[in-house]
């Protein structure tokens, strides 16, 4: 029989670069032209119903059913007229995914004809069947019914022939049974509480926004070598494979120039992208081979999200095209960097204003200082709530590794902010303040701050870059609603406590500029432990962390505590987020996942070494001693075969080490199976079936080394990270 791996070699070296014709030579021309946006609404609506559809998306009213209609009927007109001929409610469940249930406009007629229909009422609600989707004990699998609902501050697009129409997506109950249903409220609540504390600063002030840049970091590699490797089909990741000899240890992939096939792919992927109005900016080599990443431009934060999954979604599409599969798993292979997707967050007023940009003067200076520190304080007092919301068993293979944050939630601010702070924390307060400087005894005046007064620290799960926190902890595969909304909540809840607090000095008549630093002092010394500037992947970090009472919690199970203790249930309550059947529901549903991730992997990891692995390593063992035999026969002295003898032996060793713990781990993933409460079933999956995986790994990767390049079945490193 053929060896798979060099069929699928020579499927690669027999491949040619498509020419790809781009729309137009300036970008301008052709993006967001499969977008209703709102140059398109306001060309396709009447005036009034373009006003109410922009106070929707911009204050969040509601939109009177007459005007679903007609705006139902202008999206229909524009969405047929780009030949659409199918519409469908695009949402986000709880599989971490996107999910769609196509719907033709095509209507028959009662005298046998047909029209073309779709309705406000069908723009504005659908009903999926909702038995199948993770709902964490909500409803059971027979009550399918669940609602989606059209999301206006999203808008439409087209994919192919259909038009799609973000929305929501909650049970017949209510509760949310998506990451946009919370992301939204957390959005909400944050825009109330940081318009609150604005106005010490500035009444014009009406809406604060929060904003995102996405940072997404993948890899590709072949789809024949891909379909090769049944553990990266099947798991996402390589559950096998000895290190190439090279790899990133050069460091010459990095900002290097794009190999031709991958060009093509980004030229191709990035012109869909734009055409849906996905404003990507940034493309470049990552660090590890066949390692890449791109960026867009910074949004909405609901759009950046919707826009992040519609990207994935495009890029697997778009990849098949040009026989790539797109590796989105954190940690695909052993070794060599695993991919993140770095969510840089901040803060917009509707006067333009970024509030965590620093200012030239002490009053902008002031009103920064209060919603860098509130941040601070925020991370700080929920630190394990925002270790959660990034915890996944992809994830914890990443976590700690040499190219990414470790599981201890720390703050980088670089020297001049960390200085300044420190310099707050030890000074005294006079309540002599000039009335137009804001300028008080034992603090000078503070300085302008650059922007860019930071460098980057890579070791930092959440940095200070400029004018923006940057949460580098985020997987690449993850939807990044959920740190998202967690963020924003626990920011919610802050800036709240932060007016209450001020609010009390002001009414015992403390002066304004007083007030607020006085708080602010006050915040800086008791976030104090979570500022660290230094290398986060040291074992001396590790110790000082841990005298600091900061946790370091490396495993997702026990980590997605968080999301149900004491605390969080108030911190949800208050911010009207999460109620506590949905954060239990959540809880639930990423345990679940999380064991049944590591089952599969058990049992890929089982079949691939008694199916494959331990075949090819017998056929070459029989094949040296055939060679010993014949050795022997012709009369040879024994010191001629010892190479052979001993590689035998070393195979016999490997084979049998490999056999046995197979044969354990399977006898643990019983026991774990058996196991009912689902919180200690992830954790034994975790501590138990997980610990085989490594050994086992060794003695198959001791064995690629051995036997004959010509039997060995599976794709090898070098091959799959070298692209052609």
């Amino acid at each position: 029989m053929p060896n798979t791996r060099f069929q699928a070699l020579r499927a690669v070296l027999n491949r040619e670069i498509p020419d790809i014709k781009l729309p137009s030579s300036k970008i301008s021309d052709y993006f967001g032209v499969n977008v209703f946006d709102k140059q398109k609404m306001k060309e396709f609506l009447s005036k009034d119903a373009y006003t109410v559809i922009i106070d929707s998306i911009d204050n969040g009213v509601p939109i009177p059913r007459d005007m679903a209609e007609q705006v139902a009927s202008s999206m229909k007109s524009w969405a047929m007229g780009k030949g659409a001929t199918h519409y469908t409610h695009w949402f986000q469940p709880l599989t971490g995914s996107t999910a769609e249930k196509h719907d033709a406009f095509f209507e028959p007629t009662a005298d046998g004809g047909a029209i073309e229909r779709f309705s406000g009422d069908a723009l504005a609600q659908q009903e999926p069947d909702a038995s199948s989707f993770p709902s964490g004990g909500i409803r059971n699998t027979f009550e399918a019914r669940g609602y989606t609902a059209w999301d206006p501050s999203s808008p439409a697009f087209i994919i192919g022939r259909t038009l799609c129409i973000p929305t929501v997506f909650v049970s017949y109950t209510g509760e949310a049974l998506d990451y946009k249903v919370p992301l939204l409220k957390a959005l909400n609540a944050l825009d109330k509480a940081a318009v609150d504390v604005c106005h010490y600063f500035d009444k014009s002030i009406e809406k604060v926004n929060a904003s995102l840049g996405i940072e997404q970091e993948y890899f590709l590699v072949d789809t024949a070598l891909f379909n090769a490797r049944p553990d990266l089909s099947l798991t996402g990741r390589t559950l096998f494979g000895h290190i190439s000899a090279k790899n990133q240890q050069l460091e010459d992939h990095y900002f290097g120039s794009i190999p031709s096939r991958v060009y093509a792919f980004m030229q191709d992927m990035e012109t869909e992208a734009l055409q849906l109005g996905i404003p990507l900016k940034t493309r470049h080599n990552e660090v590890a081979p066949s390692q890449f990443e791109c960026a867009p431009i910074y949004e909405e934060i609901n759009l950046a999200i919707d826009h992040n999954q519609l990207l994935m979604d495009i890029m697997d599409r778009v990849a098949q095209r040009h026989h790539f599969k797109v590796l989105l798993h954190e940690k695909p292979y052993a070794g060599i960097n695993g991919s993140g997707k770095h969510n840089n967050w901040s803060l917009i007023t509707n006067t333009g204003k970024n509030l965590l940009s620093p200012g030239k003067t002490p009053k902008n200076n002031l009103m920064f200082l209060t919603f860098f520190v509130n941040t601070i304080k925020a991370v700080h007092d929920h630190a394990d709530l925002l270790r959660a919301s990034i915890a996944s068993v992809n994830n914890d293979h990443r976590l700690g590794a040499n190219e990414a944050p470790p599981a201890i939630i720390s703050i980088f601010l670089g020297s001049q902010l960390s200085e300044l702070l420190d310099e707050i924390d030890t000074s005294r307060l006079s309540k002599k303040i000039k009335e137009e400087n804001s300028l008080w005894q034992g603090i000078p005046k503070i300085p302008q701050i650059l922007k860019d007064n930071t460098d980057r620290n890579r070791t930092s799960p959440f940095a200070f870059t400029g004018n923006k926190f940057e949460l580098r902890a985020v997987g690449s595969s993850a939807n990044s609603a959920s740190p998202m909304t967690i963020l924003n909540l626990i920011m919610a809840d802050q800036l709240k406590k932060f007016k209450m607090d001020v609010d009390k000095l002001l009414k015992k008549g403390e002066k304004k500029d007083v007030a607020l630093m006085t708080v602010i002092k006050r915040y800086i010394k008791e976030s104090r432990n979570i500022r660290f500037e230094g290398n986060g992947y040291s074992e001396d970090w590790e110790k000082e962390a841990e005298a600091r009472g900061l946790a370091n919690i490396k495993t997702t199970p026990k980590a997605l505590d968080a999301f149900i203790s004491e605390k969080a249930e108030i911190l949800f309550a208050e911010t009207g987020v999460f109620t506590k059947r949905e954060a239990h529901a959540r809880h639930e549903i990423l345990l679940d996942s999380f064991y049944k991730k590591l089952q599969i992997e058990a049992r890929v990891i089982g079949e691939l070494v008694m199916n494959i692995i331990i075949p090819a390593a017998i056929a070459y063992q029989s094949r040296l001693i055939e060679n010993v035999r014949g050795l022997k026969d012709i009369g040879l002295d024994a010191s001629t075969y010892e190479a052979q003898l001993d590689i035998i032996n070393q195979i016999a060793t490997h084979v049998n080490f490999i056999k046995t713990n197979v044969e354990q781990m399977i006898n643990e993933r019983k026991k774990a199976n058996k196991i009912e409460d689902l919180r200690q079933r992830a954790i034994d999956y975790d501590e138990q079936v997980k610990s085989y995986f490594q050994p086992i790994r060794y003695h198959v990767d001791k064995l690629e080394q051995l036997v004959d390049d010509s039997l060995w079945p599976l794709p090898k490193f070098r091959e799959l990270l070298f692209i052609k």
